[in-house]
């Protein structure tokens, strides 16, 4: 295995000028793209970045390639966590619930690569809203082969975030996402949620928060689509149709029933405005079908694209929503 140019003092670790960013890395025998990962978060420039590696009880080569890198970045550069071993949700929630300080937090998987401007890029976006408020940033990714190659773009989003399109939909894969302290303290308040994904959480919760969402249609992460990927991309006709498939057989319904329970449980964060979207959501899953797409329109519900509207209708239609 070969190793890291990059010593915590390249990585800003020192310069308490520079904001420090806590990278939240799960890892669950990832040897086989984990090294090329470290790497590219250790080009990370204009930033102090802190890994935080939750292992989930690898048994290959993961933890060795974990404890080389501390060695060359020492403690400031990396630390290594033992995860809950129940998933890598509970993972990443263990990690994002914990005590760790850091001016921003970032969502990391093991097996991606990392532009050099991914964080301060991010961090710059985040910033233009100030500190007051919630601020997730989440982007397009660039997609590739397990080689490197190249396989093209993720979908493009071009409408407007929202708790109304997070209901339904999320659009910010978690290993794009950034988060300043006030959102990652919401997450916090929360506290480990039983739904479907953490990033899809992220996004429901600090959207119906009130929180700034920021979509950014530029990527700067290399998303590696490969045999072991636990939720790959949705760009080919089959991966469409495999997930309407999946969609009629309930496994979305089983999703945002999970997602709703949670919502509730957390109904004192979110804004009245959005709570009332809620309480229509949840209406249009029961009852007569006039009165589901009533309480459908009503809620204003919507995702990123006409087919995707149009699958909306038809899932309340068949009470699959």
């Amino acid at each position: 295995m070969g190793v890291p140019l990059e010593s915590s003092s390249e990585m800003d670790a020192m310069d308490d000028s520079v904001d420090k960013v806590a990278v939240l890395l799960c890892t669950f025998n990832g040897d086989r793209f984990l090294e090329e990962q470290l790497t590219s978060i250790g080009k990370q420039k204009g930033v102090r970045v802190h890994v935080y590696a939750s292992d989930d009880g690898s048994r290959d080569q993961t933890l060795h390639i974990l404890n080389t890198y501390r060695g060359i970045w020492g403690e400031a550069g990396i630390s290594l966590i033992r995860g809950p071993r129940s998933g890598f949700v509970a993972n990443f929630f263990s990690l994002i619930c914990s005590d760790i300080e850091a001016d921003y937090f970032a969502y990391c998987d093991q097996d991606d690569v990392w532009d050099a401007d991914k964080l301060s890029r991010a961090i710059a976006a985040i910033s233009v809203e100030g500190g007051e408020k919630p601020v997730l940033y989440c982007a397009r990714t660039r997609l590739i082969t397990s080689a490197g190659s190249p396989l093209g773009l993720s979908p493009f989003f071009g409408r407007q975030p929202s708790f109304a399109n997070a209901l339904i939909q999320n659009i910010g894969s978690g290993n794009t996402m950034v988060l300043n302290c006030k959102a990652r303290d919401l997450l916090r308040i929360a506290g480990p949620a039983d739904v479907a994904s953490h990033d899809w959480w992220t996004y429901l919760l600090i959207s119906g928060a009130g929180g700034a969402v920021l979509y950014d249609s530029s990527p700067s992460v290399s998303y590696r689509q490969h045999s072991e990927n636990l939720i790959g991309s949705n760009m080919t006709w089959s991966d469409r149709f495999a997930r309407l498939n999946l969609a009629l057989l309930g496994r979305n319904r089983a999703w945002n029933k999970r997602n709703l329970i949670a919502l509730q449980k957390n109904s004192d964060i979110l804004t009245p405005e959005n709570l009332a979207t809620l309480e229509q959501f949840s209406k249009a899953r029961e009852g007569t079908l006039f009165s589901r797409l009533l309480a459908l329109h009503r809620s204003g519900v919507y995702t990123q694209s006409f087919w995707g509207n149009l699958s909306l209708i038809v899932m309340t239609f068949l009470k699959k929503l």
